[in-house]
């Protein structure tokens, strides 16, 4: 009999005590103001690094670029990289938060565009590249771009570092 009872409190002790582990569900606070990671507007193609989320919303009246400080539980200034013509979609950001990557149309011109929170500067990496450009990706740390290109008649991937220069990449010697 007293088999019986210790038996499942083990097995049910046993299994709550393996839910303790990673992943966990975090909930940050919603927002209705827009000065949050979530609000009433549409919050899409979110990217993490260890600190920040970035994110592009429509919170603002058009589709802009976001970063959320997990540890500050805010949203982070980001001084002249939002412009009322572009529209910003897919964001990276590196594991220091300091580089921001995305993709904008402006006035039907597709580019990847690199911000620098340090010096608060926007450049576009892909000014002479005459094809469309879209879902950039960055290594961890910055220094190279990933993203997909039409240049040769389909959808390619084409990498640069963070200057705008095309890098070689080694093919596979088959």
């Amino acid at each position: 009999m007293k088999h019986s009872i210790f038996l499942p409190i083990f097995v049910t002790a046993s299994l709550l005590s393996g839910c303790v582990g990673y992943p966990r569900i975090v909930n940050y606070p919603y927002d209705p103001g827009g000065v949050s990671l979530n609000s009433s507007a549409s919050e899409l193609d979110p990217q993490i690094s260890r600190r920040y989320i970035v994110f592009a919303s429509d919170r603002g009246g058009r589709q802009d670029i976001y970063m959320f400080d997990r540890v500050t539980g805010s949203l982070v200034d980001l001084p002249g990289l939002n412009s009322f013509d572009t529209v910003a979609s897919h964001p990276g950001v590196s594991e220091s938060g300091r580089y921001i990557v995305f993709a904008g149309s402006r006035q039907g011109r597709s580019a990847i565009f690199l911000y620098d929170r340090e010096t608060r500067q926007l450049r576009n990496l892909t000014a002479n590249l005459q094809a469309e450009v879209r879902h950039p990706t960055m290594s961890a740390d910055g220094n190279r771009i990933a993203f997909e290109s039409s240049v040769n008649g389909q959808w390619d991937i084409l990498v640069y570092n963070r200057s705008g220069q095309p890098l070689n990449i080694p093919q596979d010697p088959r």
